[in-house]
């Protein structure tokens, strides 16, 4: 794997040696429900003025894991997720030319968190269906259907529930190839960061974003993965790279750089970034895996920025860099389904971490 550019080696060198003053501790906040109040506030705005609210893609696949995640921690639900899943029958979209294209699979991930918590009587049969015949493909040595970083939070996740609900090790095995084969061609060990695709290699660009997809997969690869799943190690040295290289690159204010290595290529706020590292950062420390004394002052940092400056006082989440493959200037009014969602995931976190989920 080659090295990013010698601008992006000199900012992540220069996060090191300043990685105390970047993730400078700050006053942990009062234990409150304060965050429950803005994840329903978020959530409301969406289902009441958002766009394009019916079809099962990703943008609003994301949405509803995260509204899944906002009813399991607060109690409260906006009554949208079921509906919008039974509207679409539990069916994946299917394209007939791309049958194993990862972002056509997301959608399976709220079926199984309505099936996983809610309503253990719905079909997964179309989610099933798809793993199969993926993992017969995998099997024939077609391992390049992961061939860009937001594929591992579109698709893994479903592998590693499937396997443990069908007792079927043949999904994490096509899993654990598929996912090898991303690592390999886009995983740079060097900096603990991930390329968006080939095209991106040995660039030095490494989007904000798209290395959110691949701490948010991890994250929920490693809560389900059985504990001693031999492929478990290296998923979690990973995650724990990755987070370690993030925690040196947060800005001051708490988000972090739509750029990762570059904070004067479309510099500002970016949320959606910021969210899926808070949740993934978050996930950690409930779950003792990452020490609590480095990387909550992290996470306390990004949630005030995502709280008091993405999440605006009608309860849009702005700052959403939107649609995209690279990194891009996001403004205040920018908002969509899956940023709205990856907020709702951090916040899911966060509140367990101040001591005032409900679950």
């Amino acid at each position: 794997m080659r090295f990013p550019g010698i601008r992006g080696f000199g900012v992540l060198a220069a996060a090191a040696v300043a990685g105390s003053l970047l993730t400078a501790p700050v006053a942990s906040a009062a234990v409150s429900c304060a965050v429950s109040d803005e994840m329903v506030a978020a959530g409301n705005y969406w289902v009441a003025n958002g766009t394009n609210l019916d079809a099962p893609d990703w943008q609003n696949a994301t949405f509803h894991v995260g509204n899944l995640a906002l009813v399991r921690t607060t109690g409260q639900s906006n009554h949208k997720t079921l509906p919008w899943a039974q509207a679409n029958g539990y069916q994946l979209p299917l394209d007939p030319k791309r049958p194993f294209f990862p972002d056509n699979q997301a959608a399976g991930e709220a079926y199984l968190d309505l099936y996983t918590y809610f309503h253990p009587e719905i079909s997964l049969d179309s989610i099933r269906t798809r793993v199969k015949d993926e993992v017969a493909s995998v099997r024939a040595g077609h391992r390049d259907y992961w061939n860009y970083v937001d594929a591992l939070n579109m698709a893994m996740p479903s592998f590693a529930r499937m396997s443990v609900i069908d007792q079927d090790p043949s999904y994490l095995d096509a899993m654990d190839k598929l996912f090898r084969s991303s690592e390999h061609k886009l995983f740079n060990d060097f900096t603990g960061l991930w390329y968006r695709d080939a095209r991106f290699t040995g660039s030095g660009v490494f989007w904000s974003r798209g290395n959110g997809w691949a701490l948010s997969a991890l994250t929920k690869v490693l809560q389900v993965l059985p504990a001693n799943d031999p492929r478990r190690p290296e998923y979690l040295r990973v995650y724990k790279k990755m987070a370690f290289s993030l925690s040196l690159l947060q800005r001051r204010d708490g988000f972090w750089n739509s750029d990762l290595l570059n904070p004067w290529d479309h510099g500002g706020p970016e949320s959606s970034g910021t969210a899926l590292f808070t949740f993934g950062i978050g996930w950690g420390i409930n779950a003792g895996i990452l020490d609590a004394a480095r990387y909550r002052p992290v996470v306390d940092k990004a949630w005030t920025a995502l709280s008091t400056k993405a999440l605006q006082t009608d309860g849009k989440v702005g700052y959403v860099q939107p649609v995209g493959d690279r990194p891009a200037t996001a403004h205040p009014a920018d908002t969509s389904a899956f940023g709205v969602g990856a907020f709702l995931l951090a916040g899911q976190e966060v509140a367990k971490l101040q001591g005032c989920s409900a679950e």
